[in-house]
């Protein structure tokens, strides 16, 4: 998925309405430059350039100012029953303090996200909530519920294998059929790509090393092969890959993939316990090698956090009866800043897979310093590490598989103007709201009624 060239910065227009100016330093033509950035009262970016005048400045000093990222894979659990750990209130305030400003959230809760009437539930747990905005996917289970769903939807997610929240994984010969009816809808879709037929039958395990036998990459590129029934047209990410294999045979059949901070950092000799156990799992030190020079080389789409907060007490389970999932949305982008500080990673990479290109693949007008786009900026003073513990993140699930790693968390997010983070904690308020793409269709007054 090629990147769109960006606009030069352009001269000042009326400052007239401007509410406030940023003065710190940002990503120009691949380097950090020092700019100014004027945001108008409509909490869009007016204007961006050397020296902006007419409003309140703000000078941030060597900092740098990025646009917030979008996270395309979380898994907040609400609703959730009363013993789920993560709700929208705690989760996308954690995502804010890890400076994500978009979240799409899956429909594997409880109850899953199969019609038009779920989905209407759920996004009314959303307003006096959400610290930032919300996508709500739909499940691309029932062929029957898919068109309603894409008028109210802002994604399709589907399942090629059971997971927590999905009992049943759609047929192989139904599976043209979904994603002809998703394809109509003009929404993209979202595969979780492992075939059950590939796992090793009969078999437990013990560790991430059995689980990484158990299902093996094998199965998520026979799952990957069965998107070649899908038709050209269909906007088609394949989430969390684990392999360069996977991204190679992704390349053929889908639009897009993706790839998360845990496989990329972690092995399945990383750790032992169920914290460790997710899905796909996490493979050899020397296929995360692999994945890793791959995303750095700028390879892999987009990056996102498939985060999935399992209460500690059932991740340290006996690790077959474990859930699978880790949980990741604050933490994503600081564990890559952190790579970016360290010379690992060129931010330009970074910046494109966690926030730009995400941006845009769900149609939001954010994710660049652009003129008209929203001011959705985080402030990033790369001298200011830490190091990440559990206890004091701020997901309800209160645990990270990275516990130790150091991190760069953003010191300040505005979001439209707005100030929600500053010194790494959230001030903002719950105005946050449930947003489709802008190439979404719209709503018909009969779909409405």
């Amino acid at each position: 998925m090629a990147p769109a060239r960006r606009r030069r910065a352009e001269a000042p227009a009326e400052t007239v309405g401007t509410s406030l100016i940023l003065a710190g330093r940002a990503l120009v033509h691949g380097r950090l430059e020092p700019v100014e950035i004027a945001i108008g009262d409509d909490g869009r970016i007016a204007s961006v350039g050397k020296v902006r005048t007419g409003a309140p400045r703000r000078d941030l000093g060597d900092a740098v100012i990025l646009p917030a990222a979008t996270d395309l894979h979380v898994h907040f659990r609400d609703p959730g029953g009363p013993l789920a750990a993560e709700s929208f209130a705690t989760g996308t305030i954690a995502a804010a303090i890890g400076g994500v400003g978009l979240i799409a959230d899956m429909p594997n809760t409880l109850p899953p996200v199969t019609d038009r009437e779920r989905l209407e539930e759920k996004a009314a747990r959303v307003p006096g909530r959400a610290a930032i905005d919300v996508l709500l996917y739909a499940a691309a289970s029932e062929s029957a519920a898919i068109e309603s769903l894409g008028r109210f939807a802002g994604g399709f997610k589907m399942y090629l294998s059971p997971t927590t929240g999905i009992e049943r994984a759609p047929l192989p010969a139904g599976l043209p059929g979904l994603f002809g009816r998703v394809a109509e809808t003009g929404l993209a879709l979202s595969v979780h790509a492992e075939d059950p037929d590939r796992f090793s039958a009969g078999t437990s395990a013990a560790d991430p090393v059995g689980w990484n036998a158990v299902r093996p990459i094998a199965a998520e590129l026979a799952a990957i092969d069965r998107l070649a029934s899908a038709p050209p047209s269909l906007r088609c990410n394949v989430a969390h890959i684990t392999s360069v294999t996977a991204l190679r045979r992704a390349v053929g059949v889908a639009a897009a993939s993706e790839v998360t901070p845990h496989h990329l950092l972690l092995s399945d000799a990383s750790g032992t316990g169920g914290r460790f156990k997710v899905n796909p799992p996490l493979r050899a030190e020397r296929e995360r090698g692999a994945l890793w020079t791959a995303f750095a080389q700028g390879e892999i789409p987009f990056l996102a956090s498939d985060h999935a907060p399992h209460p500690a007490a059932e991740k340290d389970a006996p690790f077959d009866r474990a859930p699978s999932g880790v949980p990741g949305v604050e933490t994503m982008l600081p564990l890559l800043l952190e790579r970016v500080r360290a010379g690992a990673l060129d931010l330009g990479t970074l910046v494109r897979a966690a926030i730009d290109r995400p941006a845009r693949w769900l149609g939001q007008p954010m994710g660049r310093l652009a003129p008209g786009h929203r001011a959705h900026l985080v402030v990033v003073d790369f001298r200011a590490r830490r190091r990440l513990a559990g206890a004091h993140l701020h997901s309800a699930c209160g645990w990270t598989p990275f516990e130790g790693w150091e991190a760069v968390l953003p010191r300040e997010h505005y979001r439209d103007g707005e100030r929600i983070v500053e010194a790494g904690e959230y001030v903002g308020s719950p105005t946050g709201r449930v947003v489709r793409p802008d190439y979404a269709r719209p709503p018909s007054p009969a779909a409405s009624r």
